[in-house]
This record gives C-alpha cells, structure tokens and sequence, in this order.
C-alpha cells in the first residue's frame, strides 16, 4: 500500500502493538495480509436510459475467530485501499468486542445523493449479485455504513434470499426491525460510545454530571451519543455536521437538536446557539471529545488544539498515527475507535444470534447484554493498557491481536 495510505496507518498501529506483545513473525506476516480483495463492476440502468457501470468491492480481512463482519458504504471517495483498512480495524474491533466474528468490509464508487430510490435499488441488487459467492451468514455478513441504511440492507438480504432459494434473515444485519432486525441496533454505536466514555470518567475521576462535551458529527453514531451523554447529566456544548455547527456554553437541547436535524437535514442554522466552524470545534475547552464523522480528522494541524481530556473515537480511524502520539504524551485519554465504537458490531452479533434462533430479545435485554459487553471490553482493555505501560489504543490492539493470534496458532497452517 502506498505511503500515507490509511491501510498504512492501520498498520503503524498494529506493529506498535505487535512489537510490545512478541508476536511471532510468521502471525505477524498473516496478520498483515488481507484473506481476500473482491474488485467487481456494477453495470446499471440509470432513470435516463443510459448505462453506467459503478465499481464495487468487498474485503474480508481475517476470518479466523468467526464469518467476516463489516459494513457497505456508499461514497464517491471509496477507494481499495480504504476498504481494506476498515475491513483489518472491524478484525481488531470484533476481537476486542470478543465477538465470533472476522472482519470485512464494501464499498461502491457513487455519489449516493444524486441517486434516485430505484437506481439505489438497482445498484444494491446487482453488487449484492456479483459478491454472492463470498457472503452468507457462515461466510460474511453485511451491515449498514456511510450512506447505507436500513432499507439498503433489505435489499440486500431479499437478493440474497432470491440467489438461495429460501429467506435468509442471518445474511445481513441493521435490517429494519420487521424482518429481522434487533431492536436497540440503530442506537448500539453510539450507546457504545456513551458507555466507554461513562467508565472512561469515571476512571479519571471526572463527574460525567455537568462534564462538557463537543461532538464531531451529527449522524447515527454522534447524534446518539449526543442524547444519552445528554441524559446521564453531561453538558453537550457544541455540534458541527457536514454543514455547520452551533455552540453554547450553557448546554444544547440535544432533543431539539434532533428535531431540527430531521426537518432541516443538517444542524447548521440551529437557532439556540452561535454558529460554529468545524475547525473551531476542536480548540473548544471541553472535557470530552466525541470525534464521530469520518477518518483522519485529528491531525497534527489541529491535535496540539485539543483540550479534551478524553477522546471517544465515534468514527472509524479519526485520529491520525502522529496526531494520536501527541495527544497520548500529552495526558490525552483517547479511547481507540475499536473499542469506542464497538457496541454497533457487538448489537450486530446479537442481531445476527437472534435470526439464527429465531428468536427475539426485548430492547432492555439488548442493551443490557450491551452495558455488560462494552464494560468487559473497556476493562479488559484498560488493564492490558496498565501492564504493558501503553496508551489506550496499543492496549487495545494487544488484546484484539492476541485473540486473533491465539486462534491462528491454535487452528495450525492449512496446506
């Protein structure tokens, strides 16, 4: 992978850890590699006529503790490389979250808003068609991601079940409640966030009551956890999105906020509040950090700005290798995307568990085998971080890597 590549970001943070836990050089070589890069082309008919042919991929990374896991997104920057990064931290993240699962990841080149419902449609029936051979709930198992949404993963699950000939609910997960989705799945990422971030104070010895917090992004991830930040006594005090933000230092009505941000589509013109740049968000004086838009987001441009003294990962990879050494010899706790943002593929595996059994939990029960998950996870987490004398992020790739490795070693070399 070329240099600067985010493939190669991850690796700086796997070879960190890697270095601390003696991993073995054959594991390490495994370890490094993806199992399998799916390149296929989409050809479609648009509403006008014409034909156009849309590249798609899909990444399984490692299955060794389970089927691959990870999600579809649509977005015009998707790239290989991108895929497969994102395919390697669902890996990790599935290892920390100490799910069944391995870790994949699609992607199609599109711009998603200038789509219409059918060719949408069109194009997730026909990529769904062209992977079928690699997916399948004992193979890999797609979820929603930037731009995919409920209805998509219908769509995926019906073209599924069409190619096998019988109705497969397990194929796919964050599909909508009615055919087979968990209640409480929606919410999982960003209830996940809320819950690292809870322990995370109450380890610092900070009161969640009254800490004030910034967020970066307002979709499914940051919007929740916004809300249940919100609910347990935290001071949400400023939002941005893809368009604007707002700021106020006596605290946002996150409810309202999510009112606006249905009708309006964006937080951006929010009246409670002044108006607020992303780029200022980071400087604010706040005690949490909630970066949860997309990667690469804290850099070493803006990391010597934050005042946070906690980081809580929303997004996948928001934090750069550089931007994240800085903030860690700066007394920084940042509490790494694949233990921050584990609760979506955690409600996921329970999602995927209920379809199997056919049979389906209540909300509280969700949530609660959830609490119980993301606080084992956080634990586990911050005591290897305490024996190897790490940050946060080396300890959680040493506890996800030693899974992985553990098993690789145990199921031997197929030849």
């Amino acid at each position: 992978m070329e240099a600067g590549s985010i493939f190669n970001a991850m690796l700086q943070e796997f070879d960190g850890a890697a270095r601390l836990l003696g991993l073995d050089p054959g594991i390490w070589k495994i370890l490094t590699h993806p199992k399998r890069q799916i390149t296929v082309s989409c050809p479609i008919q648009m509403d006008n006529g014409e034909i156009e042919v849309f590249t798609g991929y899909r990444v399984q990374y490692n299955i060794t503790l389970g089927p691959a896991k990870g999600g579809i997104r649509y977005h015009p920057d998707v790239t290989l490389d991108e895929i497969t990064a994102l395919a390697a931290w669902m890996t990790w993240k599935c290892a920390v979250a100490h799910v069944p699962f391995g870790g994949g990841k699609g992607g199609v080149v599109c711009d998603p808003t200038r789509m219409s419902r059918r060719e949408l449609e069109a194009l997730t029936r026909r990529y769904v068609a062209e992977i079928i051979d690699a997916i399948g709930p004992e193979k890999d198992v797609p979820a929603p991601d930037v731009n995919t949404n409920d209805q998509i993963m219908a769509w995926v699950m019906d073209t599924y079940s069409m190619h096998v000939g019988h109705t497969s609910t397990a194929v796919v997960t964050g599909k909508p409640i009615e055919m087979g989705g968990s209640l409480g799945r929606r919410e999982a990422t960003g209830r996940g966030v809320m819950i690292v971030t809870r322990e995370a104070a109450k380890h610092l010895g900070v009161d969640i009551r009254g800490a004030t917090v910034a967020v970066q992004g307002f979709g499914n991830v940051g919007s929740v956890s916004a809300d249940l930040l919100s609910k347990l006594g935290a001071k949400i005090v400023a939002i941005t999105d893809w368009k604007g933000g707002v700021y106020n230092p006596a605290g946002l009505d996150v409810t309202k906020m999510l009112d606006y941000a249905k009708q309006h589509r964006t937080i951006d013109g929010f009246p409670d509040g002044e108006p607020l740049e992303n780029s200022e968000l980071f400087k604010l004086d706040v005690n949490v950090l909630v970066p949860a838009a997309l990667e690469n987001q804290i850099t070493m441009e803006n990391a010597p700005d934050i005042k946070a003294k906690i980081v809580a990962e929303g997004a996948n990879g928001p934090t750069t290798p550089d931007a994240h050494r800085h903030l860690h010899e700066r007394g920084v706790f940042v509490i790494p995307d694949i233990l921050a943002n584990a609760g979506g593929v955690t409600t996921s595996y329970f999602e995927w568990v209920q379809d199997r059994h056919g049979y389906f939990w209540e909300e509280e029960e969700v949530n609660k085998r959830l609490e119980s998950k993301m606080v084992e996870a956080f634990e586990d987490v911050l005591e290897t971080s305490k024996k190897y004398k790490t940050d946060m992020r080396t300890g959680a790739y040493i506890v996800a890597i030693n899974r992985v490795a553990t098993v690789t070693r145990m199921r031997g070399m197929y030849a």
